[in-house]
């Protein structure tokens, strides 16, 4: 099948950021990948609501699974325009137990936070280059976080693997220019069911950020709609924090 409408693999969104950025490119006129590692329910079912989309499952620790998604996701609509890795995840560990971040457990952050975007870049690139010549350049949203910008996080390997991140995509903007972009966006404290039980977190945001509330999903999905809209953005991080990073 093909579309001539731009087309967005959204990695990791079935809930959360994730599924407002499918949301919101959806209603920008993308045709969308929805993508999660388990939750093929939540999925197809968030894929049947957005129209012209379709669910793809597959696990981002395995690297026949990251070809796999890009081979389907391209073969679905017939082009790739853009790419959004936000699947990620995060390990709560005291920063000071260093016993508790373990090898194993930096490995593990390590290979799905930084090895699999990078790896879906490498497999999407023919694709989002060939976007370039139907007039605008393929481009590539990296979801990092606050903590890959500041000295904080749920733990000391996820801080150092959205650090990771960040300067991956620097290095692939410069690599990949001019025929794809690629930025990232760092969130602060986003609201989400992961993070309702965050009370301290969530009061130091409400104290202490300028805007005084932590980000909604659809704040996050916004920046990624203006990144994924720009034509001469490319390698920025975008903290989106609500001023706190100013105090």
């Amino acid at each position: 099948m093909s579309v001539s409408a731009p087309v967005a693999l959204v990695t990791g969104s079935t809930s959360g950021i994730g599924a407002a950025v499918a949301r919101r490119l959806a209603g920008e006129g993308y045709a969308v990948i929805v993508h999660s590692r388990s939750s093929a329910q939540a999925g197809q079912a968030l894929a049947a609501e957005l129209g012209r989309a379709v669910y793809v499952q597959a696990d981002l620790a395995v690297d026949a699974d990251r070809v796999r998604l890009v081979r389907e996701a391209v073969a679905a609509w017939g082009r790739l325009d853009v790419l959004v890795n936000n699947a990620g995840i995060s390990r709560v560990v005291p920063h000071d137990d260093l016993f508790a971040a373990t090898p194993d457990l930096w490995h593990a952050l390590h290979e799905v936070n930084v090895v699999a975007p990078f790896r879906l870049v490498a497999e999407a690139r023919t694709a989002l280059e060939a976007a370039a010549e139907r007039g605008r350049a393929g481009c590539v949203i990296n979801v990092s976080s606050h903590a890959g910008v500041r000295p904080k996080g749920a733990s000391i390997p996820y801080a150092a693997t959205k650090a990771a991140l960040n300067h991956v995509t620097r290095l692939l903007a410069l690599s990949l220019a001019p025929r794809i972009r690629v930025n990232a966006v760092a969130p602060g404290l986003v609201d989400t069911p992961l993070t309702a039980d965050w009370t301290q977190a969530q009061a130091l945001w409400r104290e202490r950020a300028p805007l005084r509330r932590a980000a909604q999903p659809q704040d996050i999905a916004q920046a990624v709609a203006l990144l994924a809209a720009s034509d001469y953005l490319t390698g920025e991080v975008l903290l989106l924090d609500g001023g706190l990073n100013l105090t």
